[in-house]
Formats: C-alpha cells, sequence, structure tokens
C-alpha cells in the first residue's frame, strides 16, 4: 500500500514537475501570435514580414528538436530538458528589448532552439518514467499544461497588449524570462528517466549515423515514415493557423473584441485534451488521433468561410477542442514507436521534420493574404494536409496501446 501511493505521488510530481516547463513553453507560443498583432502595428511590417517571424521562430525550433533529441539520448532527458527552458526563457526576456524586425528574428530563433528542444525530450521522460497501462494518459495530461499556457498567454494578450500595445508586449516578453528561475528547482528535483539510466554506456555514444540508420531499419521505417509525415502536416496547419489567429479575427472584429474572441476560444483547449486523455487508453492511439485530426480538418473549413460573431467563435473553440486534443495523442504516441537508446532521437527527428512545416504554414499565410487570397482558401490548404495526416495513421501506423516499452 505505502509503495502504491508513494509512486503515485512520485507521478504526479513528475507529471506536475515537467508539465510546468510545458506550460511555460506554451506561454511563449501563444504570446508570439498576439506580439506579431503589436509589432506589426509598431514596425508597420507587411503581412510577409509577418509570416518571417513566425517561421523564423519554427526554423529554431527544428533545430532544438533535432539536436536536444540526439543531446537527450547522450546526456539524458534532465540535462537536455533544463537546457531548453534555461535557452527559450532568457532569449524570451532579452526580446523585449528588440529594436527592429532584424534583431527581434534573430532572438527568435533562439526562441525557438529551446521551445522544439522542450517538448519531444518531455514526453519522452514522462513516456519512460510511467506504467503502460497508463503512459498514454498521463502523456495527454502533460500535454493538456498547453492548454494552460495558451490560457495564460492570452489573458496577458487581453489584459496587456490590447490595452498597451506600444509597451505591452515588451512586459510580456519579459514575463517569458521568469521561468529560468524554475530550473534551479529542477535541478535538484527532477528526476531522470529510468530507461536512459539503464542504457549502457555504448548506446548512450553511438553516433547520429547509426541512430538515423536505426529510424530507417527494417523494425522501425514504418514508423518512422508514418510519424514524419503526420509530424509536418500537423505541425505545418497548427502554426499556420494558430500563430494567425488573432490577426485574422482582429482584422474582421477589431483588436479589443478579437483578442476577447481568441481567448474564448482557448478555453476549449481543455476539454479538447481531457477528452482524449480519457478515450485514449480506451479506444487506443490510432482511433483517438483519426477522429481529433477529421474534427480539426472540418473545422479548420468551417472557420475558414465562417462571418458572424458566433460561427467564428464556435468554429475557432471546435478547431481548439479538436487540434488541441489530436496534439495530446501525438506526444502519446510517437515516443512508443522507438527503442530506448533512439527514442529521443527518433522523437527529436520527427518534431525536427514537423518544424520544417511550421516554416511553411505561416510564411504561406503571409503571402496568400497579401496576395489577396480569401482565408477561406487559406484554412482549406490546411485542411487538406490534415487529410494528409489521417491518411497516412491509417495506413502506415500501428495501434501501440498499452505496449510495454523498454
Amino acid at each position: 500500500m505505502g509503495n502504491a501511493r508513494n509512486n503515485a505521488v512520485s507521478k504526479r510530481k513528475l507529471l506536475f514537475m515537467a508539465g510546468l516547463g510545458w506550460l511555460f513553453d506554451a506561454m511563449d507560443v501563444g504570446l508570439l501570435s498576439f506580439v506579431l498583432v503589436a509589432v506589426r502595428e509598431e514596425w508597420a511590417l507587411e503581412p510577409s514580414q509577418v509570416g518571417w517571424i513566425a517561421s523564423i521562430n519554427s526554423i529554431g525550433m527544428a533545430v532544438g528538436a533535432f539536436v536536444f533529441g540526439v543531446y537527450a539520448d547522450k546526456r539524458g532527458r534532465k540535462a537536455a530538458f533544463m537546457a531548453t527552458l534555461l535557452l527559450f526563457s532568457l532569449a524570451s526576456g532579452l526580446s523585449a528589448f528588440a529594436w527592429g524586425l532584424g534583431i527581434f528574428m534573430i532572438l527568435r530563433f533562439l526562441i525557438g532552439i529551446g521551445l522544439g528542444g522542450e517538448l519531444p525530450v518531455a514526453s519522452t521522460l514522462v513516456s519512460e518514467n510511467v506504467a503502460a497501462h497508463e503512459r498514454g494518459r498521463i502523456v495527454v495530461l502533460l500535454e493538456s499544461f498547453w492548454a494552460g499556457g495558451w490560457i495564460v498567454a492570452a489573458m496577458i494578450g487581453f489584459f496587456l497588449i490590447q490595452p498597451f500595445p506600444g509597451n505591452g508586449w515588451r512586459v510580456a516578453m519579459l514575463l517569458c524570462a521568469l521561468p529560468a528561475l524554475y530550473v534551479f528547482y529542477l535541478r535538484r528535483n527532477l528526476p531522470d528517466s529510468n530507461s536512459f539510466n539503464r542504457l549502457r554506456p555504448k548506446d548512450r555514444e553511438e553516433s547520429i549515423l547509426r541512430k538515423w540508420m536505426a529510424l530507417w531499419s527494417c523494425d522501425h521505417r514504418r514508423s518512422t515514415a508514418m510519424l514524419w509525415i503526420v509530424w509536418f502536416c500537423v505541425v505545418f496547419s497548427y502554426y499556420g493557423m494558430f500563430l494567425w489567429l488573432p490577426s485574422v479575427v482582429t482584422a474582421k472584429f477589431g483588436m479589443k473584441q478579437g483578442f476577447g474572441y481568441v481567448l474564448l476560444m482557448t478555453l476549449a483547449q481543455l476539454p479538447g485534451y481531457f477528452t482524449v486523455a480519457w478515450l485514449i487508453e480506451r479506444i487506443g492511439r490510432k482511433a483517438v488521433l483519426t477522429v481529433y485530426l477529421s474534427g480539426t480538418m472540418i473545422s479548420a473549413c468551417w472557420f475558414g468561410v465562417a462571418d458572424t460573431p458566433a460561427q467564428v467563435l464556435a468554429a475557432g473553440a471546435m478547431l481548439s477542442f479538436f487540434n488541441l486534443g489530436a496534439w495530446g495523442a501525438l506526444y502519446a504516441y510517437t515516443p512508443e514507436q522507438y527503442t530506448a537508446k533512439i527514442r529521443a532521437t527518433g522523437a527529436g527527428f520527427a518534431a525536427a521534420v514537423g518544424r520544417i512545416g511550421g516554416v511553411f504554414g505561416p510564411l504561406m499565410v503571409g503571402y496568400l493574404l497579401a496576395a489577396g487570397l480569401h482565408v477561406a482558401v487559406v484554412f482549406g490548404i490546411f485542411g487538406a494536409a490534415l487529410l494528409l495526416a489521417v491518411l497516412a495513421i491509417v495506413i502506415l501506423g500501428k495501434e501501440t496501446k498499452q505496449l510495454v516499452i523498454d
């Protein structure tokens, strides 16, 4: 009885510690979508330039996912997690002092490296410390902290950036530097992965080339191909839609009303996560991902043609519900495809490929809107990408529900 209680406490402690880092990550990404509205006005930016700010962030995330995925398989999940958190926090704080587009983009690149590295490392760390029968549910609950971060970001956007667009965004970025202090707590209290601790030194020191070959070996090539397609399509659509969401809504309804609508839409993320946490150990990863990505696809097409406040709110809420629920399932599904010695590398490579999609998504929106295309066309393209992700899961994916991982 005592051991079971201690394990439950340890599991909750791990979930909270990793989840808080995840929340800080989400807060930074969410704030960027509101900051883009403010800096666009302050620096008189064109839509294509705004798209480049979002895309340079994703380029950094691609680099970070790759570099820290490999680093986590060599030096440990805990070390990688702390390094990524410190990097994006400090760079976020420095961006408050940016005086123009060039320096802001350099700092967004550094922020992206930290953000992109943290997410696959954190999900791998939690996956490897939780029993098979509840691993999916716990990782989805970890991902639910993302909604908390977005809600905090939306509140800061509504109560700070919207009333004070000139300096409000700078204060918001200073707030993003505070998580750097959290690293000192993690250094003393965060446990490393049990699976990593059991690895032999020679397995930890395997070259990147050998790890790459392992990802495309007979045992893993089907899973790797599936994950790369799904990650690319999901990240392409997510960053294209959500980083532009405040801009699209405020263009229709003004900054004050638009930011308020985005805050309400963001609240729908939480039930999206919680329903997936309940379903994922009951109906499996493949079914959950298929349903929630299909729901995202339909919601994206609906949002593109919505024009009244009620329609925009409803479509945006459904988009948040299904898309973020799918993200929770994807982070649970990804580490389960690989063995311990290549798990963080495999998750990092998949996330890195996804971040390449995150480069093109915001850029595409900026150029298409500048060219005068209707929002419905733009969101229809995202719907098509999500359909491709669904097909990849159905055709190439394997079910990993309650699979015991080493």
